[in-house]
């Protein structure tokens, strides 16, 4: 197998929960997953990467991992995902698993053991610190999910670091026999035949042995980055990490690097250093934050966008770029960076055309295929992320107007990607026989598989000829990324570039006509048009387009 395999493939983000329930208790499982393995391969995905699935007690929908070798009994057993592998490599089909390693559950046995006094083999597998003198925290740390990033325990007389929920205490990854026992984890599924990791936080987990206190200007809420984002040792980590178990499989690996920029990034997935074959950045996904970071009405500039994505398509020549729209933490993205009323249809084939044709590995939250959109719940009592609930209790705090609190949540809420997929228009929407764990999108009704199965106009066969154009021009996997025109206010337009062939793409982000003057030096005689989200555009490259709202064209010359 050639070790870049990841360069050519197109990742399928599945959300277990709610991805497809074969029992009737509501909850998504692999064996519903199993069942739709045929859709998977139909719409020509090569990797289906898992939201974790072992065994927690679900305060963080399961990045709160309890037991890293058992396979949480809602979603099945370990027979279960034993089968899920099978048929899925019969298909053609790679699985990547969640590594969630910054943190585990206050239940783990490593922690319970931890927290009942300073000695024995695990008290030095979690971070913990003596009280300031006032009995106040090691530091002022806040928490991502709200309040301080401490939490004291009497039988230690000590306070042990949480960067998310209290019940997610953060290992010592300074402590080699953490270390040791992840990896042995690590080659534990590796050798029961996954084909990678998407690693949770991983740039969260060396920390500044100092514990210094952040500055007053950073937002509480993810103020420790002062002290635990990209630390001192993460790279000597995660090249130990490679060595130790990485190298040894032909495996794809994706970092979560929230607070990295692109230099940054740089280190992560050189492939010299042998740390990671790419990372998640965050930059497109702060365009849009606001008072309340994430929790904002304000809606990001088409320029910022144009200018943070190319940024990270030149710098990252040398390593490797995850291109993304979407994911479980994230909303719908024709809501976000769409038009997800009249032109849902078309600006979602437009955002996929654009993301899809970049350098990088594409991947694809479940739904997205679909265009689903945000979640017009009507109630704020209908939301469960746990960040969601807290951030409602602290705009409330900050006397912020309700209508204020239901858009903002309505805008970014982590369940607007959580919802169960809808299989088809029924009430149940062919996800359950039961009560869904999370209650259904009004939406169901008009967006759901069968209908867009039916429709050979719909945004699933888009996405569909879009890998299958990956997978026939080697210039979308190899060829050097350009802009068109990095000035024009509405369109989003670039060109990929080999020795022998180039694709240009031109994207709208207007919801009303606009004219692009298509660069001389691109015009040829020989282009020709791949894939258009209308049915009439030109046939070949001509001067002046008008563009149709979010219309996005891909044309294709031989050089």
């Amino acid at each position: 197998m050639n070790k870049d395999w990841w360069k050519k493939s197109v990742v399928y983000q599945i959300y277990p929960q709610s991805f497809k329930d074969s029992n009737g208790d509501g909850i998504g499982d692999l064996k519903g997953i199993i069942s739709k393995l045929p859709y998977l391969a139909d719409l020509g995905i090569d990797v289906i990467w898992l939201n974790p699935i072992y065994s927690s007690p679900l305060v963080d929908n399961g990045y709160d991992i309890a037991d890293y070798y058992q396979i949480n009994s809602i979603y099945g057993t370990l027979d279960d995902f034993k089968e899920l592998l099978e048929k899925a490599h019969q298909l053609g089909i790679k699985i990547i698993m969640d590594l969630v390693v910054n943190h585990t559950s206050d239940q783990h046995s490593w922690f319970q053991n931890s927290k009942q006094n300073r000695s024995g083999k695990y008290a030095d597998f979690y971070i913990w610190k003596d009280p300031q003198p006032n009995g106040d925290p090691p530091n002022n740390w806040g928490s991502t999910f709200g309040g301080s990033a401490w939490e004291y325990v009497p039988a230690r007389k000590q306070y042990y670091l949480h960067l998310f929920a209290k019940q997610q205490p953060d290992l010592n990854w300074e402590n080699p026999e953490v270390r040791a026992a992840i990896y042995k984890m690590m080659r534990y599924w590796f050798e029961l035949g996954i084909d990678g990791f998407r690693m949770d936080v991983i740039s969260l987990i060396s920390k500044k042995q100092q514990y210094p206190d952040a500055p007053a200007d950073l937002p509480y809420t993810k103020n420790y980055y002062a002290g635990a984002s990209n630390g001192p040792r993460v790279h000597e980590f995660l090249h130990e990490m490679n060595q130790q178990v990485l190298s040894h499989y032909p495996s794809l690996t994706v970092g979560e690097t929230a607070n990295t920029n692109s230099k940054q990034a740089l280190l992560y997935t050189d492939p010299e250093r042998q740390e990671l074959n790419m990372v998640f950045h965050f930059d497109h996904m702060h365009l849009d934050y606001g008072r309340f970071g994430k929790f904002s009405n304000v809606r990001f500039k088409m320029s910022d966008l144009r200018q943070v994505l190319s940024e990270w398509q030149s710098k990252l020549e040398k390593g490797w770029n995850s291109l993304y729209w979407s994911n479980h933490d994230q909303p719908r993205a024709v809501t976000r960076f769409g038009n997800d009323q009249e032109y849902r249809v078309e600006s979602a084939k437009m955002l996929g055309t654009l993301l899809h044709m970049m350098k990088g590995t594409p991947y694809i939250f479940q739904g997205e295929e679909l265009g689903m959109r945000n979640v017009p719940f009507k109630s704020l009592n209908q939301y469960q992320d746990i960040e969601t609930v807290n951030m409602i209790k602290t705009l409330r705090a900050a006397k912020m107007s309700e209508d204020y609190i239901k858009r903002v949540v309505f805008l970014k809420s982590r369940d607007n990607a959580r919802t169960p997929i809808p299989w088809d228009a029924t009430n149940a929407a062919g996800f359950t026989t039961g009560k869904p764990w999370l209650d259904f999108s009004p939406d169901n009704q008009k967006i759901n598989v069968n209908q867009t199965l039916a429709d050979e106009n719909s945004v699933y066969y888009h996405y569909k000829k879009l890998i299958a154009l990956r997978k026939k021009y080697p210039v979308i996997i190899n060829g050097s990324y350009a802009l068109l025109d990095p000035n024009d206010s509405a369109v989003y337009s670039y060109t990929r570039t080999s020795k022998s062939e180039r694709i240009i793409v031109i994207c709208s982000f207007s919801s009303f006509n606009v004219n692009f003057k298509v660069p001389t030096a691109v015009l040829g005689e020989n282009s020709q048009l791949l894939l258009s989200n209308y049915s009439d555009s030109p046939k070949e490259l001509i001067t002046k387009v008008v563009l149709r709202p979010y219309e996005a064209l891909i044309y294709h010359q031989k050089l």
